[in-house]
């Protein structure tokens, strides 16, 4: 797949009209959305936990962890978010695009509804 960018909203979940618009990356191979943490920080949200994770070249290193609410045309989700360090790609993961019901395309590199299947 190409490189896709999208600008949502990031919102508190205890104030949601506190927000603010990013440009994110869509990594659709990353499990976790990541947002720079001094973003985080100025909406008032507040990590809950620590995590480490492996970065692509095979090493690992640690982030912390909150919850966000991410807004894009209409659609609202909740979803854990990574607070991002400088060196840190603002991305948009898997589990943010689940949360609000969307999907990639692979071939129009566009967002679609994601089938909402009951069994």
């Amino acid at each position: 797949m190409g490189i896709t960018f999208l600008k949502l909203r990031v919102v508190n979940p205890a104030r949601l009209r506190t927000g603010e618009e990013l440009e994110f990356l869509v990594d659709t191979g990353a499990i976790y959305s990541v947002v720079p943490g001094r973003v985080l920080r100025r909406l008032g949200i507040k990590p809950d936990r620590t995590e480490e994770f492996t970065l692509a070249d095979g090493s690992h290193t640690k982030r912390r962890i909150g919850g966000a609410v991410f807004e894009i045309d209409g659609r609202r989700g909740p979803s854990p978010v990574i607070f991002g360090e400088s060196d840190d790609a603002i991305l948009l993961g898997s589990v943010t695009l689940e949360a609000l019901g969307l999907m990639v395309d692979p071939l129009k590199r566009q967002l679609r509804p994601l089938p909402m299947l009951l069994v």
